[in-house]
């Protein structure tokens, strides 16, 4: 019996009983369909928000009131939690190593001028935004270099808010409200896109001690550092963490983040849920292997005669385990193929339907999804594919 013959005899069964077959593959396919999707998404949410925060540089340090477990998520001001003054601005900016320092207070404001109004993110900061934060400044010039707790009506627009409010008239000079203070156009910053969901380019930056009143804080709701190199961030870190505990009686009441901690936070989260969905597919992947098994054992049973006839006519005891092999191990890619396909396809949809979501599949978990797929039913298969194998062809057709 050739090869050729083996091929044939497979796909004329897999054609016969495409519904049993098809079901035994299900298994697989959503297990290969979970793995896929995961991978990709999980490589494409690392990549984005690796990016979102290198637009910033690599050399930031940022700070935040409160610890991580009374608050939740950074930059969300957590109940009691102690808050972060102007004078410790003013320590953490004398530290060796830090070349900026911007204490920032924020909020929403509607921002009007003439008829036209929009709401947006208002901004209390320092004069070092463009270093600290690598923005630069498109028109005119930013905030003047002042003291922290020193109020001036000056603002600068995001060039997005520009747009709505000014349209291609020049802003410079223009007197706007924001809420119901008034405050003077002194510039307009370049793009800088948005970052983990808020759009820099439609917000306005203010002087910090005039965000502290508009708002009604008397605290920051962030200071952000910039250290002289990356050689330097986790000395700096490490001496604003000392800085503010001697300030704060000795009490770390505050997190502090760098870029390597935030790319290993992101990290251990994906970790989490791709276990959480590793197993999911694990089990899936049993499922399925469990249905091949199954079926190809029945099938065994039901083909016994027509085993034995070839034997018969000179079939190997190798050549049946081979056919039988090949059935369950076609039936398996053929799952792994179309969870491969069904994931890309997951992917692409939900990269879509969600903004800044994206979906990145690399080589090498196409290649992992069709292995594991094979795998699978060739592992299946072995027991069947044996006792096939095993039939002496006098009493296989003497059954039949």
């Amino acid at each position: 019996m050739k090869l050729a013959d083996l091929f044939g005899l497979t796909l004329e069964a897999l054609r016969m009983h495409r519904l049993r077959y098809g079901l035994s593959a299900l298994a697989i396919t959503v297990g290969v369909a979970a793995v896929v999707l995961l991978a990709s998404i999980g490589e494409g949410t690392r990549r984005f928000i690796v990016g979102q925060m290198s637009q910033f540089g690599t050399t930031l340090v940022a700070i935040y009131p409160g610890k991580l477990e009374t608050r939740g998520m950074p930059g969300l001001m957590g109940a009691g939690a102690r808050k972060l003054t102007m004078d410790d601005a003013r320590v953490l900016s004398r530290i060796p190593g830090v070349v900026g320092t911007v204490p920032t207070v924020y909020g929403s404001s509607l921002v009007r001028f003439g008829g036209r109004g929009r709401r947006v993110y208002v901004y209390g900061v320092s004069s070092e935004v463009p270093v600290v934060w690598s923005m630069d400044v498109a028109i005119g010039q930013f905030i003047p270099r002042m003291e922290y707790d020193r109020a001036s009506p000056v603002v600068v627009l995001g060039p997005r808010l520009k747009r709505e409010l000014f349209g291609d008239a020049n802003a410079l000079g223009e007197v706007v409200r924001v809420a119901q203070t008034r405050f003077r156009v002194i510039g307009v910053m370049k793009s800088k896109g948005q970052f983990l969901g808020f759009d820099l380019d439609d917000a306005a930056y203010i002087p910090v001690a005039s965000g502290l009143r508009l708002f009604n804080k008397t605290e920051a709701d962030e200071i952000d550092l910039l250290a002289a190199s990356s050689d330097a961030v986790d000395a700096v870190a490490a001496r604003a963490t000392e800085a503010l505990k001697q300030r704060h009686d000795g009490i770390e009441d505050f997190t502090l983040y760098t870029q390597k901690e935030g790319q290993a936070m992101v990290g251990r989260i994906i970790d989490v849920i791709t276990g959480v969905v590793t197993g999911i597919a694990a089990i899936s992947l049993l499922v399925g292997a469990i249905g091949i098994l199954t079926i190809m054992w029945i099938v065994v049973q039901e083909r016994v005669g027509e085993i034995g006839l070839a034997k018969a006519i000179g079939a190997t005891r190798g050549q049946i385990l081979v056919w039988y092999l090949f059935e369950s191990a076609l039936t398996a890619v053929a799952g792994g193929v179309a969870g491969l396909l069904l994931g890309l396809g997951g992917g692409w949809a939900l990269s879509k339907v969600v903004p800044g979501l994206s979906s990145v599949t690399s080589p090498l978990i196409v290649v992992e999804a069709i292995v594991m797929a094979l795998v699978v039913g060739m592992g299946a298969g072995v027991a069947p594919a044996l006792r096939a194998a095993s039939l002496d062809p006098v009493e296989a057709l003497r059954g039949e």
